[in-house]
């Protein structure tokens, strides 16, 4: 079994990706470059950011990418840690939050008895 998430074959398929569509891959690339780049929120503290967001989105490939780039524009193993923990509470807290919505179904719905389910 290999180790690697990605197939096994990754760099061909990224190769044809870019064969197929090389305008919009070069955009693509150039809009990460300008996302990534410093501004009003330094590199690092974009990074750090891409790891938090990668785990609400569950992007295993995003996590090990952003996690060795935000390692390598100086962030420290506890700020990645707090993120990643902020990303989980923002997760769960979505969860919580939405609940109101089946709460407010359950008073639209009338409810069956139990001796009348089956």
């Amino acid at each position: 079994m290999s180790d690697s998430i990605y197939p096994t074959q990754v760099h061909d398929l990224s190769k044809k990706r870019k064969e197929l569509s090389p305008e919009t891959e070069a955009a693509f690339q150039a809009f990460s470059r300008q996302v990534f780049a410093s501004g009003a929120l330094p590199a690092k503290i974009k990074q750090i950011i891409a790891v938090a967001v990668a785990h609400v989105t569950q992007c295993p490939y995003c996590i090990k990418g952003h996690t060795k780039a935000a390692l390598r524009s100086g962030a420290t193993e506890k700020e990645l840690i707090e993120a990643i923990w902020i990303a989980a509470e923002m997760r769960a807290g979505g969860a919580y939050a939405h609940s109101v919505l089946a709460l407010d179904e359950m008073t639209k719905v009338p409810t069956v008895p139990p001796e009348v389910r089956t």
